[in-house]
């Protein structure tokens, strides 16, 4: 029964410092790219309406977004599931939108203008 419970631990500690392992790192690339400085606030809040809830981003946001680049949005994407008040949103769900969000911006600012 002893190395149940040691093994139970031994697999806790695994499990916690793998977490926090993948908090650091997302931290560290966050303040080594400067990602919380690129985008304006109102345009934050627009792309995390569109991932985490549900919404459409205007173009100037999607070119901040663009900007901002798709390591750092990412990233945030990441941490912020690690947040515990998104804990019960589908991780899956939420990258796939992010992936998606991230496609679109991409093929809007990338698109050539209509000529008039």
């Amino acid at each position: 029964m002893a190395s149940f419970n040691v093994y139970s631990v031994l697999v806790v500690l695994f499990i916690t410092c793998g977490a926090v392992m993948a908090t650091k790192e997302n931290d560290r690339i966050i303040n080594e790219n400067n990602c919380e400085t690129k985008m304006g606030l109102p345009c934050v809040l627009e792309v995390f309406t569109s991932i985490f809830e549900t919404g459409s981003i205007s173009n100037k946001c999607c070119g901040e977004l663009v900007v901002l680049g798709k390591v750092c949005h990412s990233t945030l994407v990441k941490r912020t599931l690690e947040n515990p008040l998104f804990k019960d949103l589908s991780p899956a769900t939420i990258i796939a939108k992010s992936i998606q969000t991230w496609n679109n911006c991409l093929a809007l600012i990338d698109s050539p203008s209509p000529s008039t």
